[in-house]
């Protein structure tokens, strides 16, 4: 049995607010956590290679964090729903910053591979933490909606961290860059600590749970819509500068159009379904990788990167909030983690295989299989958890989790 605090006991009215000083709080703090992890992304293989450690062994290093955090996040999962959230969530911030800081000082290869598993346990305790915490102050009525606006702190920090942290490094130095991701940590730790979240504690007698088999498919479709966005962040750039177009100049349309469309696919969700909102935007995320398959131009990325911007921006957030009905409401770090860990295998995956595509078979066809792994997920998604989402939602209708 779940006991939760008098957070969720207030009236009815109450629980339909949304813009609340924890929602607040939390989405701030992943805003800050977001960020310094972006001023990373695209600065860290130049830093590696100015360590002259080559390409070859640049995989280890890049892995050794996504590999951390699929292991870690269904641990961190089921021992959020077992303890609680906000010791996760603080732990979580702190290794991240320690990670953040130590860049400063790891100048070798095994070092390197060593700081970045410890960075993506930071990053996985961090997230997954957070991102369940999330789920219980956003009133259930709300939830897509509310998924949404949380959203868009890692989508602005996504298009504002990649172009700050590059002009740091043009600027300044890497240390700069270290210290102030490190900083950015800081700031998200101490908005964490004055954030009040709902106490929950679950009884001590049931065993800790780390999967849930109804999410299972659910995971299978994220997996692969995933799997499309590591082809996009991993090659896109590649094949940009093939065709004579800026690359940057995608990601911030993309960045742009997804910043505007969550809110609004969150508000649609849950006014009708969840089902028809995910359904159609995978429909477009599979237009628009078809369409940048096809480019040879700027015309054809930028509609490409808009599209993508729509779907994939309304597909994520809805397919978290789906994922969270799925499941009974003792058992949101478990579903949470779920989501997590599905989106870092498609992507840490999808960037190897298609990079085994691209080197034989080109950029266009790799941006076709993109496509075809969007369908891949349209058909699972419709296939086998369509039904038992709209079930779901039938059942639990008027009732508040």
């Amino acid at each position: 049995m779940l006991v939760i605090d008098n957070y969720q006991k207030r009236g009815s009215e109450s629980m339909k607010r949304l813009w609340t000083k924890s929602f607040t709080g939390l989405t701030l703090t992943m805003f800050f956590l977001c960020f310094g992890f972006y001023l990373l992304l695209p600065t860290l293989p130049l830093y590696i290679q100015q360590l002259g450690i080559g390409e070859s062994q640049l995989g280890f290093i890049i892995g050794g964090f996504t590999l951390s955090a699929v292991v870690v996040r269904p641990i961190i999962g089921g021992l959020l729903d077992r303890f609680g959230r906000r010791f996760f969530i603080l732990a979580g911030l702190i290794l991240f910053a320690m990670a953040m800081f130590l860049y400063n000082w790891a100048s070798g290869l095994l070092l390197l591979i060593l700081l970045r598993i410890f960075h993506g346990c930071g990053w996985a305790v961090s997230t997954t933490s957070i991102g369940t915490s999330i789920t219980d102050v956003i009133p259930a009525q709300r939830r897509s909606e509310g998924m949404g606006w949380y959203g868009m702190s890692m989508s602005v920090s996504m298009a504002m961290g990649p172009i700050i942290g590059m002009w740091v490094v043009q600027s300044y130095s890497f240390h700069s860059l270290f210290f102030l991701a490190a900083g950015l940590s800081v700031v998200s730790i101490l908005i964490a600590r004055g954030t009040k979240v709902p106490t929950l504690r679950q009884d001590n007698k049931r065993r800790t749970v780390f999967f849930d088999r109804s999410v299972l498919a659910i995971s299978a479709a994220i997996f692969f819509l995933a799997l499309t966005y590591g082809g996009i962040t991993t090659f896109l750039p590649l094949f940009s500068s093939t065709i004579q177009v800026n690359a940057g100049t995608f990601f911030l349309v993309y960045a742009i159009a997804l910043t505007i469309t969550r809110p609004i696919a969150g508000k649609l969700a849950d006014r009708y379904n969840e089902a028809s909102i995910i359904i159609l935007s995978l429909m477009i995320t599979i237009i628009a990788l078809l369409i940048l398959s096809f480019s040879n131009g700027l015309p054809g990325v930028m509609a490409s990167a808009v599209l993508y911007g729509i779907g994939f921006g309304s597909a994520q957030p809805t397919l978290q909030a789906a994922t969270l009905s799925l499941v009974s409401s003792d058992k949101k770090g478990v579903a949470t983690a779920s989501f997590f860990t599905a989106m870092d295998l498609g992507i840490g995956l999808g960037s190897i295989i298609l990079g085994l595509i691209s080197q034989h078979l080109g950029y266009s066809f790799l941006f076709v299989s993109c496509a075809v792994s969007g369908l891949i997920a349209l058909l699972i998604f419709t296939v086998f958890v369509r039904r038992t989402l709209l079930r779901g939602k039938e059942d639990n209708a008027g009732i508040v989790d």
